[in-house]
């Protein structure tokens, strides 16, 4: 039945792009609801290429048998081969009595929230509380991972740093040097990290062909290793021998080769030599010297060497692994930018909130997705005009949240928002809290009005939002710059008995004090 099979997959074909077309003219409120609807319309593309590939294949009819059953239809007695499969599904469901039949036309179609509808239960277990169906980052976990990395133990940064830096693989922000990237324990931390970020991205975005910007992330990290262009992993960073370090200091104090370290004070430099931690750098120093040299008295030993190269070869291809998982971790951070900074956000305003508060707003962002789904189709119409004439009562004038509602009074009170700073530099402009009149120096509108006026060292400005009063002070230090240049120049040396050479003043100075 070849022929009632292609026509039941051309039928499927148009059902589904009919239900594609439904949900594509909805226009969702809600995140949730909108990622429902990209989570359907993606699972309705995957069938159709399922669906498409089979139709494809009694097309192609490598086998002969469509052609066996279109012969037997138009040679024969037409009506034999009708009662022939007539018979067979009779024949089908008197065995299976109970076998459902499917129906094409409701098996794509919208239903209403009154049906019984629960597409909405799978998207409320692929995403976390924390990560608010897709709008921010959960990344908790992951951060105790890297807080227990060798060499991140003795550095702790909080989980808002972490939310800046954790794409950040080279110094100062990721203290970790390359011999330690090779651990299991930082692969393991790389690798769950990429893939969370991964996933992230297939969750919140069903409907973008993602496989192919992978597919390019790999191609670019391609030429960048092989022309050894990766940031912390090309041919210099790597060390060549037991005297070869990465930096000698300043040279001013006493450079350590094994801990890569450099000590202003001698008796520091003295007293770390019995530390457990110098004795550990030393030995794995000296281990990696010999695995390097591979010599013996001077004469290479076969075998030694097969095991170094063996060794080198498996190691070139772990950090290559390690290599790829951070490229690509950079390369997700990227694409989601804005989610990032809208987690930070979140998580710096969170970290004002009490433990109730937190667990009244999860509660009220559940009610509010649920909300819909519990009602019946006529009331969202209905209450779609009302809602945008509904006002929220706010005498006190406070600003709003992120839902739309106004901030508690004493958060209010906390940042001191009903505070007015002004700043005539930058237009009259008034910053409610002195949080935001404090990070405003440092905006492009703030800048941009001191250019302005001819001022280009900004950073000498801070606390300055008078125009005249920052047009003394660039006068002043142009003038004190340009004293300081003529004084210079001007200095008569004078030289004692010893042969010391000081200034005319100091001279003099000394000198009625009899120390010369």
């Amino acid at each position: 039945m070849l022929l009632e099979d292609q026509r039941f997959l051309h039928e499927d074909l148009e059902r589904l792009e009919q239900g594609i077309s439904d949900r594509v003219l909805e226009d969702p409120r809600q995140i949730r609801d909108r990622l429902n609807r990209d989570h359907q319309i993606s699972g309705f593309l995957n069938r159709i290429q399922q669906q498409s590939k089979r139709l494809l294949d009694i097309y192609n009819d490598t086998e002969g048998l469509r052609n066996k059953e279109v012969q037997s239809i138009s040679t024969g007695d037409p009506f034999d081969q009708f009662y022939k499969q007539f018979n067979e599904i009779k024949d089908f469901h008197r065995r299976y009595p109970n076998e459902p039949v499917e129906n094409l036309e409701r098996a794509y179609k919208r239903k209403a929230p009154g049906e019984g509808e629960s597409a909405t239960a799978e998207i409320d277990h692929m995403f976390t509380g924390e990560e608010a169906y897709g709008r921010f980052l959960d990344l908790t976990r992951l951060h105790e991972d890297y807080l227990n990395l060798p060499g991140v133990q003795s550095r702790r940064i909080t989980y808002l740093q972490y939310l800046t830096i954790f794409d950040h693989f080279t110094p100062p922000h990721c203290p970790i040097k390359r011999p330690e990237k090779t651990t299991d324990q930082y692969f393991s931390y790389v690798g769950k990290l990429g893939e969370y970020l991964e996933g992230f991205l297939r969750r919140t975005r069903p409907l973008e062909d993602l496989d192919k910007t992978f597919a390019s992330f790999d191609q670019e990290f391609e030429k960048a290793w092989e022309a050894k262009d990766l940031p912390g992993w090309g041919a210099e960073a790597q060390p060549v021998g037991p005297a070869a370090p990465v930096t000698e200091g300043t040279g001013e104090g006493i450079w350590c080769p094994d801990c890569e370290k450099e000590f202003k004070n001698e008796n520091v430099y003295k007293n770390h030599l019995s530390g457990k931690k110098h004795t550990k750098a030393a030995e794995a120093r000296k281990a990696n010297a010999l695995s390097v040299n591979g010599t013996t008295n001077g004469q290479v030993d076969a075998r030694s060497a097969t095991k170094s190269s063996a060794s080198s070869t498996a190691k070139n291809l772990k950090e290559r692994a390690i290599a790829e998982r951070e490229w690509r971790i950079r390369k997700y951070a990227s694409t989601m930018e804005t989610v990032r900074s809208d987690t930070r956000v979140n998580v710096e305003r969170r970290q004002g909130m009490t433990e109730r508060e937190r667990q009244q707003e999860l509660d009220a962002l559940f009610a509010e997705s649920a909300e819909p789904s519990l009602r019946p189709s006529g009331a969202a119409d209905d209450d779609s005009d009302s809602s945008g004439d509904e006002k929220i009562y706010n005498p006190l004038k406070l600003p709003l949240a992120w839902d739309g509602k106004p901030i508690p009074y004493w958060l209010y009170k906390l940042h001191g928002l009903g505070v007015e700073f002004p700043c005539e530099i930058c237009g009259n402009f008034v910053y409610m809290g002195r949080r935001a009149f404090d990070k405003h120096f440092n905006e492009a509108r703030h800048i941009y009005g001191l250019k302005c006026l001819g001022i280009t060292n900004t950073t000498l400005f801070r606390e300055i939002t008078v125009i005249e009063d920052a047009l003394k002070l660039w006068d002043k230090i142009a003038r004190d710059k340009k004293k300081e240049k003529t004084g210079g120049e001007n200095v008569v040396q004078m030289e004692d008995a010893e042969g010391n050479v000081m200034p005319e003043k100091v001279y003099y100075d000394l000198q009625k004090q009899g120390l010369l």
